[in-house]
């Protein structure tokens, strides 16, 4: 089991964000913003699924467990309540989160569900995360010119998804969760992930005036399907989700632990008796 430490990042999230924080670039900008607007509501369904997992484990399993899923919820919360800040910042901007709607709308249909279910859903979500996190790390383009506080705040975040890549993947699996359910939740996970960001991000664009603009176009084009755009890179590892042999320490994660090392800093663990910022 791995031991996950839960950081506090050391960053200024008062002063106000600047329209195009992504270097300039609207396209960029608004689709980290609607990356941003799923989390609060997402972390807290991770959250609760892994609570729910481990509550329905045997005594045996939950001893197994409870030091990793506590670090999992600790790193969790603060990456909601980062982003809650972050999002304040948005809205004031007059943006709308529309995703956060749909992320509760569907969580409500799962009340009642066996709790396998709901860590299958994390599992599957934390897999695009993880790739989207190794996607951020080893692209400096796609955060080129970002403020610097902006850009640790997103390295530090996909630092740490990479980190705990694999604690709902593997509380699915010593549940007894079966392979047909977990290739069958990634398929539901799959499309609406991509459906909700596509949504969001041109639902932002629409709403920042950039949406009729040329050059938006020619950089989500760059960022999603040129050499090196996210389309390409990110594409094996979904499809390796699909193998029986898979685990999502095979798909990375030095990139992450090298990057919270040489920030440790600015992301220090949480002193004892004080909870997740």
């Amino acid at each position: 089991m791995s031991h996950l430490v839960v950081r506090r990042l050391l960053i200024d999230l008062d002063t106000p964000l600047p329209r195009h924080w992504n270097g300039g670039d609207a396209f960029r900008t608004a689709f980290f913003n609607a990356l941003s607007f799923s989390f609060p509501a997402g972390e807290q369904f991770f959250i609760d699924a892994l609570r729910l997992g481990l509550n329905d484990a045997p005594a045996a399993l939950r001893a197994r467990f409870d030091d990793e899923v506590r670090g999992f919820i600790g790193q969790e919360a603060t990456h909601r309540r980062i982003h809650e800040r972050f999002n304040a910042h948005l809205a004031a901007q007059g943006l709308v989160n529309r995703w956060e709607g749909r992320i509760l709308r569907r969580r409500r249909r799962l009340e009642g569900v066996d709790a396998r279910i709901w860590v299958g859903v994390t599992a599957a979500t934390e897999h695009f995360t993880a790739f989207l996190a190794e996607y951020l790390l080893a692209q400096p383009s796609a955060l080129a010119g970002a403020e610097p506080r902006l850009r640790d705040l997103w390295l530090w975040h996909a630092s740490e998804e990479s980190e705990h890549r694999s604690t709902a993947f593997d509380l699915y699996r010593a549940l007894g969760g079966s392979e047909r359910w977990r290739r069958r939740l990634f398929l539901v996970v799959s499309m609406h992930f991509v459906a909700d960001l596509a949504r969001q991000t041109l639902a932002n664009l629409w709403r920042d005036g950039s949406f009729r603009r040329p050059a938006t176009w020619a950089s989500g084009w760059r960022l999603l399907f040129a050499r090196g755009g996210l389309v390409r890179e990110c594409l094996g590892p979904w499809w390796a989700y699909w193998r029986h042999d898979f685990h999502p320490s095979l798909q990375g994660g030095q990139a992450g632990a090298g990057w919270l090392a040489d920030h440790a800093a600015l992301a220090p663990p949480v002193t004892a008796g004080r909870g997740p910022a």
